[in-house]
This record gives structure tokens, sequence and C-alpha cells, in this order.
């Protein structure tokens, strides 16, 4: 299960995720992902701190959006590490580690 929320501000749109990034779930998240793309012209921040697991289609995603500009929000060892995996094609670029206590 994913748990998505939007936060919009006047500089861009904050998707806070929660839960597993695979199977139906990629859908869904690509669907908000492609809805905001359309109606917004600000950044995007994917917030995956509370996300538990991410399944191969959602590395996918996260690979393509974080090629078209979105900025990922990463915590703990196993997600952190998927997110500099997915950034490290990009080294001009950084992402945020997010260190929980």
């Amino acid at each position: 299960m994913l748990k998505i929320t939007s936060e919009k501000n006047r500089n861009s749109v904050r998707l806070r995720l929660e839960g597993s990034l695979t199977g139906p779930w990629v859908g869904e998240l690509e669907h908000e992902w492609r809805s905001i793309r359309s109606a917004e012209a600000t950044s995007l921040v994917v917030d995956l701190t509370n996300v538990t697991f991410v399944g191969e289609d959602g590395k996918l995603l996260l690979k393509q959006m974080w090629r078209e500009d979105a900025q990922l929000i990463a915590t703990g060892c196993c997600i952190g590490h998927l997110v500099e995996e997915i950034t490290r094609s990009q080294p001009e670029r950084s992402f945020t580690r997010c260190e929980t206590k």
C-alpha cells in the first residue's frame, strides 16, 4: 500500500510518500506526477522518508522523475542508497538525505 500526500506552495509541490512503491502503486504515483506536471510550472519534491520498499518498477519511475528535474528526499540506508544510485547519473545535481535519530 502507498499513501501519497500532495502539499502545494507558491514555488513547489511536495509529494510525501508512505509505504511501498511497487505494483499498482507505481501507476498511482505516475498519474499524480503527470497531473502535477501538466497543471503546474513549479518544481517537484518527492519525499521518500516514509517509504519502506521500492520495487524495480518504482525505481524506474523515480529515475524518470529525477531525469525530469524532480528533487528526491531520502532517509535511512536502504532508500537513501537507492536514491544515491539513481542520482549518480547526474552528479551535478544532488539529492537531500535526511537522517533520522
